[in-house]
């Protein structure tokens, strides 16, 4: 069987929470309940420092503005992360080309990347800090949920996932003037921080 689904679900899995992704495919394949898992996934290390940055992304993606500023960090790491994993679950394979693979998996990656990051943006103009958790949790759990259930039925995964992105994009389109505020109070909010820091003007 092709790992075209599996390639595509852990793109736009990474694109939301890139280091959750190389967690849980590296745990199913250590716990040998995947073959389609490379062992470079599944090293200790790896599963130890997807593990930490994993419980440090759960932290700041749940707090306003600071959701925002890890997205902006993570711009190309996710998009990075999804090539760096669709090309080693190609390699597993052997059934794809792993730059076909990187591609496919990268591209992916950064569209549900925009997605998350511009309906948080969306999510910031909101004056409560709920949401964010709420939102937070949401992707959290979609992404745990969809890629275990890609790993035992990767083309019904990669269906969902590709209504989820689509979905994803569609909603993206009627945010747009609530990320224009978004943008616009985050240059005023920085406008206001360079004059506080300007020092007074002489005495004449």
């Amino acid at each position: 069987m092709s790992v075209l689904p599996l390639v595509f679900t852990s793109g736009w899995a990474s694109g939301v929470n890139a280091y959750a992704v190389v967690l849980l495919l590296g745990l199913f394949g250590a716990a040998g309940l995947s073959d389609d898992v490379p062992e470079t996934l599944q090293h200790p290390e790896v599963l130890i420092v997807a593990g930490v940055l994993f419980l440090c992304e759960a932290v700041a993606d749940k707090i306003p503005y600071v959701d925002s500023a890890w997205d902006s960090v993570h711009t190309l790491i996710r998009p990075a992360a999804g090539a760096w994993v669709g090309a080693l679950l190609a390699g597993q394979s052997g059934s794809l080309s792993d730059v076909a693979a990187g591609l496919l998996g990268g591209t992916t990656a950064l569209a549900s990347h925009a997605v998350k990051a511009g309906t948080r943006m969306a999510v910031n103009t909101s004056p409560e800090p709920l949401s964010n958790v709420v939102v937070s949790l949401a992707e959290d759990l979609g992404v745990a949920g969809i890629v275990t259930f890609a790993m035992f039925h990767p083309g019904a995964a990669a269906v969902i996932a590709g209504v989820l992105l689509l979905a994803g994009l569609v909603v993206l389109y009627f945010l747009v003037s609530r990320i224009r505020r978004f943008l616009h109070r985050r240059a005023q909010r920085r406008e206001e921080r360079r004059l506080t820091r300007q020092p007074g003007a002489p005495p004449g």
